[in-house]
């Protein structure tokens, strides 16, 4: 070990291998201990967010300080992090962790703020961290086929019932699970033609340590101020719209009833669907895509696909959601033709 380094072991967890993390100590403040270590900043960050975020954003911040940060970095008094230990950090949770890069990103963009949140208390000492986050090796987005659609919608029409009418809704608008899941009847006007996405739910950790539960169900305002949206709805999906309504406004869609589905149910339910029609890899969220890219193949402008989407910029539209199927790629190949390739 070379002249001012000191290793730290952090904290030893059941399902972890022990990490060492080594740091180049400050002479000037070596012998300075700070009266509390990282995980109490962490806390005091956590407590001030949930003055002004939403619960939902919360307990992902308290999971990933709760999971990964505090366990690796909690015990560290604040003046001795710095740049190589938050390096040999994410590198623990790449390797160590095998987390996704994606994941791993969002788990230090959260260590930031909390960095410069420390800061505060320790005025023209706490030392500049730069963060070099993780390279997302985005993987293709799985997408229904022409064909498979063709076969799954076949087989939601049949022997139709509010689930599998909620699953179709779904392929037809491009809503997300939770937004589904939160859908009442009063919010679908067959008089207009629209769905109004004004609410979305989830299963959330309840942070309340006295909850009965460890989690709770959430219904609340959906996920951005864009994601409240109003729909159009093609003609085949207002008829479907006129024929399961059950007469009832506060209903929920995927219920016809005031009770609701919870997103994991419909996600068990959505493996049955399409185990029966024999598709693989097919997540909710494969609706979505699907829907994208059917859009994008009969030429949609991307500004009102992103809106439908409830996307805040274009970019993401075509960056996460868009994906050109082999068909469409070789129409565009094609046009080569006419100037003689």
């Amino acid at each position: 070990m070379r002249t001012g380094e000191k290793t730290f072991a952090l904290p030893n967890m059941p399902h972890r291998s022990r990490y060492t993390l080594c740091r180049a100590l400050p002479n000037s403040r070596a012998d300075v201990p700070p009266e509390h270590d990282f995980a109490y900043y962490c806390d005091e960050w956590l407590a001030s967010c949930r003055k002004r975020l939403k619960e939902s954003t919360c307990v992902k911040y308290s999971t990933m300080i709760e999971l990964h940060i505090k366990p690796w970095l909690g015990a560290y008094p604040p003046l001795l992090l710095n740049g190589k230990v938050v390096a040999a950090f994410s590198e623990a949770l790449l390797y160590t962790d095998s987390l996704a890069p994606k994941t791993v990103k969002d788990i230090l963009v959260t260590l930031r703020s909390i960095l410069k949140y420390t800061a505060i208390y320790f005025p023209n000492e706490f030392p500049s961290i730069d963060i070099a986050y993780p390279r997302d090796t985005r993987k293709e987005m799985r997408v229904l086929s022409r064909s498979e659609q063709t076969v799954f919608v076949q087989y939601l029409l049949h022997d139709i019932d509010p689930c599998k009418f909620g699953v179709l809704l779904a392929l037809l608008t491009g809503i997300r699970i939770g937004e589904l899941c939160a859908l009442r009847w009063q919010q679908i006007s067959l008089s207009e033609n629209t769905i109004r996405i004004a609410a979305t739910m989830q299963r959330l950790k309840d942070m309340d340590a006295s909850a009965p539960g460890k989690t709770k169900i959430l219904i609340g305002p959906p996920k951005s101020d864009t994601s409240a949206r109003t729909i159009p709805l093609t003609s085949q999906a207002a008829r479907l719209c006129a024929r399961m309504h059950p007469g009832q406004d506060t209903a929920f869609v995927l219920t016809n009833r005031e009770s609701y589905m919870e997103p994991r149910t419909l996600q068990y339910r959505l493996s049955r669907y399409v185990q029966d029609c024999g598709l693989q890899g097919v997540l909710f969220h494969t609706l979505r895509h699907t829907f994208a890219t059917r859009c994008v193949e009969v030429g949609f402008e991307i500004k009102t696909l992103s809106e439908i989407l409830g996307h805040s910029t274009t970019t993401i539209t075509l960056d996460r959601y868009v994906h050109s199927s082999i068909e469409l790629k070789r129409r565009n190949m094609e046009k080569l033709a006419a100037v003689g390739l």
